[in-house]
């Protein structure tokens, strides 16, 4: 049967076969991966153009060849090698007014784009207000502008976080009234300068807990507006984390998250966290994340859109049953952390769950800060460039950061999440894009992730194993000697 005759209803790559892609956050975690699952899972799409933003002393061709090398490519590069050329360079930035795009670029995408992925976000927790309006907030606002101009379009999905509405405890698939007018926001945000409205930052965010979420709150705002004119859906990620199994298990270019803190407990850096030890988190592998996106594409897509059409919404979670204690989650960790060491581990890998305030400010006196003061000393004298203090100082910065989420859990409604898979007629189909979390072995799949932490991101060889458990041997000798040298000199 000739591919183009296939119903794009019943099947995923036919739907995306001819459509052409604007995707802003490119290069971020999940940007990459949509690429790379796009390409190869739906290889007659007609091109993606990538917003990306140049870079000093890096043109945007230099940073799409150092992208597209990454091991997360080798399965595409074997199976299409072809499509790499569909991939189309906008020159852009997401916190500049209008995307900084081109006139020449701008009509370019209004005449050929068909479905617009607004992935682009700046996810710092410490951004200043301004910066996190103008990337988050009114980057939304002007893709929507941009969007209604776009003669085919048929879908626009914003990517937002399963976060955004932090005051229910409960977070069903729907849209929320915003915190506050995103308009009034913007034009607070383009008005007054850094100074001045750092000092009204507190007032502005009230109970929210930082200017991410704050600032992603309005941009759903944004999307529930012009869903009255636009073809919009919202996805709403949890904690994104390594894949689960495609391109490859254990895939990720970053330390956000709980293995970032696994990584950090087990170079023996952590020995300390300020967090409650009976509250679980929810966590989503980043190609399931993925193929919820393109789920959502094609459902939006197929849909007749009128004016009465509401806002299609998705928490892209992991289902409540499957969620477990974050304590649970390090006890899994510091067990594989036995059989797959990291390298150069400084101290012991156990990790103490901290709930009071004052007894975590002691602790990391005690446990952090000397034990940097004095390991950075014998660096400094032997003429090595010392930086477990400054190490410390960052882990208990991004520790306070987090407190919010460590301290407390939300539940997530994701009946539309589940609906989507089975609105897939083809089995393949089902299984090529497969949202469903229902059988995974979490022991397995955090195992996929430490091991992806130590090779993708730390660039360790797991053929020297052997060598890193003797090393760890030999710090756990170390840190047992000198505890009983200050136990001793505590007892005098």
């Amino acid at each position: 049967m000739d591919k183009n005759s296939i119903d794009p209803a019943m099947s995923i790559p036919a739907f995306y076969a001819g459509q052409s892609i604007f995707l802003t956050g490119a290069t971020g975690f999940l940007g990459k991966v949509y690429i790379e699952k796009i390409l190869r899972s739906c290889p007659d799409v007609r091109e993606i153009f990538i917003l990306m933003r140049p870079k000093k002393g890096i043109n945007l061709n230099e940073r799409l060849e150092k992208m597209l090398n990454l091991p997360l490519y080798d399965k595409l590069r074997k199976e299409q090698p072809a499509n790499f050329k569909k991939l189309i360079l906008v020159s852009g930035d997401t916190s500049q007014e209008n995307l900084g795009l081109s006139t020449i670029d701008r009509q370019m995408l209004i005449e050929r784009v068909t479905i617009i992925i607004h992935n682009a976000a700046s996810v710092k927790f410490n951004d200043s207000l301004k910066y996190a309006i103008f990337t988050n907030t009114r980057s939304t606002r002007d893709v929507c502008i941009f969007a209604e101009s776009m003669k085919n379009l048929i879908a626009l999905v914003y990517v937002s976080t399963a976060y955004t509405h932090l005051d229910n405890p409960f977070i069903e698939e729907k849209t929320y009234p915003p915190i506050a007018d995103w308009r009034k926001m913007i034009k607070v945000a383009e008005s007054l300068d850094e100074h001045i409205l750092s000092i009204f930052t507190a007032k502005c965010l009230n109970n929210i807990p930082n200017t991410y979420i704050f600032s992603k709150n309005l941009a759903e705002g944004v999307i529930q507006e012009y869903s009255s004119f636009l073809p919009c859906a919202i996805v709403r990620p949890s904690v994104v984390v390594n894949s689960l199994r495609d391109p490859i298990p254990g895939w990720i270019d970053n330390f956000n998250g709980p293995l970032g803190l696994l990584a950090a407990g087990g170079k023996g850096l952590l020995p300390i966290l300020y967090a409650s030890n009976k509250t679980s988190h929810n966590n989503i592998p980043v190609d399931t994340v993925i193929n919820t996106i393109i789920l959502v594409t094609w459902k939006l897509g197929l849909t007749t859109f009128t004016p009465q059409s509401t806002c299609f919404v998705v928490n892209c979670t992991c289902p409540n049953e499957k969620s477990i204690l974050f304590q649970e989650v390090c006890n899994i960790g510091v067990k594989i952390l036995e059989d797959i060491p990291l390298e150069g581990v400084l101290w012991t890998r156990n990790t103490l769950f901290v709930q009071n305030l004052i007894t975590y400010y002691t602790l990391t006196i005690l446990w952090n800060i000397l034990p940097a003061i004095i390991i950075d000393s014998v660096l400094k004298l032997s003429g090595h460039k010392p930086m477990l203090l400054g190490l410390k100082k960052k882990i208990y910065v991004a520790n306070r950061a987090l407190e919010h989420f460590t301290f407390n859990e939300w539940k997530f409604d994701n009946a539309n999440s589940r609906r989507l898979i089975s609105l897939v007629p083809s089995s393949d189909n089902r299984e090529m894009f497969s949202n469903d979390l229902s059988d995974v072995d979490i022991e397995k799949y955090i195992r996929n992730g430490l091991i992806g932490i130590k090779k993708y991101l730390l660039h360790e060889d797991m053929n020297r194993l052997d060598a890193a458990k003797t090393h760890c041997k030999r710090v756990d000798r170390f840190v047992a000697t000198f505890k009983t040298i200050i136990a001793i000199a505590c007892a005098f």
